[in-house]
């Protein structure tokens, strides 16, 4: 093998070294996120138990807190009541990035104003069936 060659297969190696082991922890991540859970419902409970926003312990200060989402069950009208009253802010200010790409492909013609795009290279690795576990 040329040094290129050997130097190549190194650095793919390690990429898929380091993409094995970002796998394994990012699984470590998601059981242990399933366990703070528990423990954070638990600790829900004991507050609502107590009827207590905040406890005060050695360990620290616990506060319970109300977290609200809101959606839209029907989009239409809801653009119809942002239209109505004024209140477009009520949206975020993102675009759809595969709604996006396909409206592009379908109409390589227009083009909206003020559209930006950063496009860059990606590399990606598939195991050789030889280096499979």
């Amino acid at each position: 093998m040329e040094l290129n060659e050997v130097n190549l297969e190194k650095l793919m190696e390690a990429d898929v070294a380091m993409r094995d082991k970002i796998a394994e922890l990012e699984t470590e991540i998601k059981d242990i996120k399933v366990k703070r859970e528990k423990i954070q419902f638990a600790l829900n409970e004991i507050c609502k138990e107590m009827n207590v926003s905040s406890l005060k312990t050695k360990i620290g200060t616990l506060t319970r807190s109300i977290k609200t989402r809101y959606w839209a069950g029907d989009w239409p009208a809801m653009y119809e009541f942002m239209k109505e009253h004024n209140a477009l802010d009520l949206m975020e200010k993102r675009i759809a990035q595969g709604n996006m790409k396909e409206f592009l492909e379908q109409n390589p013609d227009v083009v909206p104003p003020s559209l930006q795009q950063n496009s860059e290279f990606s590399i990606v690795i598939r195991r050789s069936r030889e280096t499979k576990e």
